[in-house]
């Protein structure tokens, strides 16, 4: 994969960059090459990444727009996480650190179900919060559309998930989501 100044990529561990520069340094004694990567987020901080380990790192240009509408499918049909919480922690780093929006999109809407049937342990809620600022920010810059409008884009897929029917035990019936469910329900009595 070929990468130019100018281009737009996506670093997994710090999100949607600009490629501003090529930047010579003396690295003990010995010339090395860096880009300089321009974080695309409202910081508009810089990292160093060295030329040749730039596809190591899976740095990769950001996803096409017209992908743009599989993604957004890709994060209403994403997977349930896994219960216990080492896995799902070891899971969405593997995730996190592939690099693909894709990961990035299952991450967001697995761990947003599973907030809707409980609260997120601190880390789930920290993985959800970075996934989502980057699947919002890649998606922004692919479509060239503000930040508000992406995440628009995003809150009305995991919404329409949320709603999604799901089969009762065994029944054949179709239930609403739990959320949407319980939020519709009323007080719990019960006769004896």
């Amino acid at each position: 994969m070929t990468f130019r100044i100018g281009d737009k990529v996506v670093y997994p561990s710090q999100g949607p960059c600009l490629i501003e520069a090529v930047v010579n340094k003396a690295i003990g004694g010995a010339p090395a090459s860096f880009y300089r990567l321009s974080l695309l987020d409202h910081s508009r901080d810089a990292v160093l990444v060295p030329v040749e380990k730039l596809s190591a790192l899976h740095v990769r240009h950001l996803v096409a727009k017209s992908e743009i509408p599989n993604l957004l499918g890709h994060l209403r049909n994403s997977p349930t996480t896994s219960k216990n919480w080492k896995q799902r922690t070891i899971d969405n780093a593997k995730l996190l650190a592939s690099g693909s929006a894709f990961d990035l999109a299952e991450i967001v809407g697995s761990l947003t179900e599973l907030s809707e049937a409980k609260a997120l342990l601190p880390r789930d809620r920290q993985t959800l919060a970075k996934a989502k600022k980057f699947l919002i920010c890649e998606i922004s810059e692919a479509k060239d559309e503000s930040r508000d409008a992406a995440e628009g884009d995003i809150d009305r897929v995991l919404e329409s998930k949320a709603t999604l029917p799901e089969t009762n035990a065994g029944y054949g019936k179709s239930v609403p989501n739990r959320r949407r469910h319980n939020e519709h329900a009323g007080p719990n009595f019960s006769s004896h």
